[in-house]
């Protein structure tokens, strides 16, 4: 029984990883299906059934094991360039800042820039929420604000290549390299409010000027350390939500696990819970006043977008 069970189990996670990872061979499913019928063959009639699926499991693993991130491919725009900082004391040289100005979902102006930001100007963090269709499933973005009016949003996405789409069964299969992009909020979130038509949230976080800076920083070294070292997205292990809490434990390293790693909508009542919210009220109130979609899209043509979604 348990050779049957691992059987199923092993050939249909193997048989899901080669079709990720090989989409366009059709060839390579029949061939994997004669080694499964090679194993099934060795069980029924020989005594060489453990051996066999062994040997096919440790070839898969080793495939498998094989895949490695890399950084050489042939990007989609909007995830071309990775972020990266250079720090000289207070001032950080932020190297790869998206300012796209997006005419629909698929198709920007493309500009990449370097932004020069004083850390003893940085003032304060919004944690950002962008909902598609389940609400319990967001995506997080984390903005900063500087006394000198710059503001930098950092996000933790797939890299896809040219043509691909997202895939959270990808994700489990090592389809993408994980990217931090930072952007204005011109370019990030109005992505999200105008032209995927997410239901976007603002909550602004309590944190002292010391944990800025630390969650700044810890932002600046993932950049550079994805850049010098790609890493896979994972749907569960390593993506925008489980990104944002190891940040976060860079605060209070006795942060524990919360389900809200894996339902991200709900990251917003574990920011309550934890009285990280600069905001008044219940959660619910506090939610409603968070919603910035609507503010957005009544925003005037060429107006300060930044501060049209802060206007309460």
């Amino acid at each position: 029984m348990l050779f049957w069970l691992l059987l199923v189990l092993g050939g249909t996670w193997a048989g899901i990883a080669l079709w990720v990872q090989f989409p366009q061979a059709r060839w390579l499913p029949a061939l994997f299906a004669c080694a499964l019928a090679a194993v099934i063959w060795a069980r029924l009639a020989t005594p060489y059934g453990w051996p066999a699926l062994g040997l096919l499991t440790l070839a898969v693993t080793a495939w498998y094991l094989s895949l490695s991130p890399r950084a050489d491919r042939d990007w989609a725009p909007d995830v071309a360039h990775l972020a990266t900082g250079r720090i000289d004391g207070t001032i950080v040289t932020l190297h790869n800042l998206r300012a796209f100005r997006w005419q629909d979902r698929d198709h920007a102006t493309e500009t990449w820039e370097t932004r020069r930001l004083d850390l003893d100007h940085l003032a304060t963090a919004d944690m950002i929420t962008s909902v598609w269709s389940n609400p319990d499933i967001a995506h997080l973005l984390v903005s900063f604000g500087f006394t000198d009016g710059q503001r930098v949003v950092f996000s933790v996405e797939i890299r896809r290549e040219k043509a691909e789409k997202f895939s959270s069964i990808g994700g489990f299969f090592r389809q993408f390299e994980l990217a931090l992009i930072a952007a204005d909020e011109e370019d990030i979130v109005k992505l999200r409010t105008h032209h995927r038509a997410e239901d976007v949230r603002l909550y602004p976080l309590r944190l002292t000027p010391d944990q800025l800076r630390v969650v700044f920083l810890e932002y600046v070294k993932l950049g550079n350390d994805l850049a010098a070292k790609p890493r896979w997205y994972n749907t569960v292990t390593a993506n925008c939500t489980t990104v944002v809490w190891h940040l976060t434990r860079a605060l209070n390293p006795d942060l524990g696990l919360d389900p809200s790693l894996l339902l991200s909508g709900r990251l917003p009542a574990w920011l309550y819970r934890m009285e990280l919210i600069a905001l008044p009220g219940t959660l619910a109130e506090i939610r409603a006043a968070a919603r910035i979609s609507p503010r957005a899209l009544a925003a005037p043509e060429g107006a300060d977008f930044s501060a049209a979604i802060r206007a309460r």
